[in-house]
């Protein structure tokens, strides 16, 4: 079964996502200088990271709910390191004790019912001395409620709740120069332009389920609407615009990694 397309899955073919998308591969970038040896992925995506990881892992295994296209293409289906495999999580289903060099996943466990779990499970599968890399959205930092997430971190509450498994966890965030700090405010308008509507503060009332699709439509209109207002805003950001450094309340997302 092939995904829908959502504001949630960023493509790299749509110029309105390049903000988000370039935000994102940072992530991988980031990962690929810690991995080595056998790296499993949680949250393939529209799977844009998986040459960037599965170049410095002996084995790459990445999985999801859907199979992204990516994967089979050509070139990729080539690749002999690489496996997917689809399932939900958690648990993390017929994966032994103490698999996996590293584990990553980027944009992930706001989406998880049971974080402490799925934490939990990531430990299980973890050699020891393996580590979690991982990023979240930095909730001081969102600009409305996401009710595709089922909840958004502080950094002192995603340490909370690695530390349920990990003794470990070092914190850094995702932060943006000058060139993101435009995008960024510019988003903010535009966001509160269009929630001054709603005067009962219903985003925050409604159950989140009610409020995807319509906040889904919102979101890609709003991207496409700056990109039009201002395409060079929104197209010449680079994965070069961000950058990692110890995490506070103003970083973007933040970039965890526990130690097992």
């Amino acid at each position: 079964m092939q995904f829908v397309q959502t504001a949630e899955r960023v493509s790299h073919k749509d110029r309105s996502d390049n903000y988000v998308f370039q935000r994102s591969i940072l992530a991988y970038v980031e990962a690929a200088k810690y991995v080595s040896g056998k790296v499993l992925e949680i949250g393939t995506g529209s799977g844009y990271g998986i040459e960037l990881i599965a170049s410095h892992a002996r084995e790459f295994v990445t999985v999801d709910k859907y199979k992204p296209a990516i994967l089979d293409e050509p070139g990729m289906a080539a690749k002999a390191n690489v496996h997917f495999l689809q399932m939900t999580v958690p648990p993390l289903k017929g994966i032994p004790d103490g698999t996996f060099d590293f584990v990553i996943s980027f944009q992930v466990i706001e989406h998880i019912e049971e974080d402490k779990k799925f934490v939990g499970e990531i430990h299980r599968v973890l050699k020891p001395g393996g580590k979690f890399i991982l990023t979240t959205p930095n909730r001081p930092m969102s600009l409305t409620r996401n009710p595709w997430h089922v909840r958004e971190y502080t950094p002192r509450e995603l340490e909370r709740c690695l530390k349920t498994a990990f003794a470990h966890v070092e914190q850094l965030g995702v932060f943006g120069n000058e060139k993101v700090q435009a995008y960024y405010e510019k988003n903010k308008a535009a966001v509160k332009r269009i929630t001054r509507f709603d005067i009962l503060n219903l985003q925050y009332r409604l159950p989140r389920q009610l409020l995807q699709i319509p906040y889904d439509l919102l979101n890609r209109m709003n991207r496409q609407k700056l990109l039009k207002s201002d395409a060079t805003l929104v197209s010449d950001i680079s994965m070069d615009d961000f950058f990692l450094a110890p995490a506070s309340d103003t970083c973007l997302d933040l970039f965890f990694v526990a130690e097992k």
